[in-house]
């Protein structure tokens, strides 16, 4: 079945939720299900994801257009509230909490990067950074903001506004403010999907080294396979549930493996690839069973519904 996920990692998902009792993991779900209608007409846009984030790790979240991964990671995040299931961030159960601390966890807990920057054009760029800061009423560290600052290489732009930056500037703001409230785990969905490929590398780039020098914990959904080639681990998804689970990935193994979960199966592939592709095959044949029986909804309502 597609949800015994095809793990890679070496380890089981029990002990991945185990690992965050000894606070090895920041984020951990637990069963996690989405549904969208009723009768006929749901769509299933998760299906009992359980997943372990490690701390101070760049973890990918890919798949087919359609394949629920964006759902997962607002869900995660605590922006949209699951079927079925539970969602842990830093050791606090999320999905029971009441708005108003659920908004305070956001604050606390979680950093944010979003494709479009979200800055605000009246205020210059160091302003923008330490805008949650202002919102939340702390006052701001300013060895971690230096540090910051030139992790991010803003140094000569803070007194700029954001009409006077380029567009990678702007995301480096963007990346700036998500990190100065040094949260526990920083959200990223489709960090480059507004640059060019220059600017979109140089904002790559410093993602990684926000793991590596700084120790963020981050969770970036993405179609691009280079993107994700940066990342400590990739999770893949297909029909709501995980169905490959692996470390460090190349940019061509990662290609081949979402042409394998779009049934383009080499004949002479890698095992893993051949396994894969035999378990999408029996997983398609399933979903055309239940699609004969007025099931499930139709791919188009699916895609409309999970991207």
């Amino acid at each position: 079945m597609m949800n015994e996920a095809m793990d890679q990692t070496g380890g089981s998902a029990v002990e991945a939720v185990a690992a965050s009792q000894n606070g090895r993991s920041v984020v951990v779900t637990s069963g996690l299900a989405k549904r969208f209608g009723s009768g006929d007409a749901a769509v299933e846009a998760l299906q009992g994801v359980d997943v372990a984030v490690e701390r101070g790790r760049l973890t990918a979240i890919m798949g087919p257009s359609g394949s629920g991964k964006s759902t997962l990671m607002h869900i995660m995040a605590g922006l949209d509230e699951p079927t079925d299931g539970t969602v842990a961030i830093d050791g606090i159960e999320i999905t029971t909490l009441k708005e108003k601390a659920l908004t305070r966890l956001r604050r606390d807990k979680i950093g944010f990067i979003f494709q479009s920057f979200n800055l605000l054009p009246m205020l210059n760029a160091r302003d923008n950074i330490v805008l949650p800061l202002t919102i939340a009423g702390k006052s701001v560290d300013e060895q971690w903001l230096d540090n910051l600052v030139d992790t991010v290489g803003l140094g000569d732009r803070l007194t700029h506004r954001p009409s006077e930056l380029s567009g990678g500037q702007q995301q480096r703001v963007a990346i700036a403010r998500a990190l100065v409230t040094q949260p526990a785990v920083l959200f990223a969905d489709e960090p480059t999907g507004n640059l060019d490929s220059r600017r979109g590398q140089e904002v790559l780039e410093l993602l990684r080294q926000s793991v590596d020098r700084l120790g963020q914990t981050i969770i970036m959904v993405t179609h691009d396979a280079h993107a994700a080639s940066i990342a400590d681990r990739v999770l893949f998804l297909k029909d709501g549930q995980i169905v490959y689970d692996h470390g460090a990935m190349a940019m061509d193994d990662i290609y081949d493996v979402l042409r394998a979960l779009e049934g383009f199966c080499p004949a002479d592939g890698a095992e893993f690839l051949m396994d894969l592709c035999a378990t999408v095959g029996d997983a398609a044949q399933e979903a055309a069973a239940g699609d004969g029986n007025g099931s499930h909804a139709s791919s188009s309502e699916r895609e409309v519904e999970t991207q």
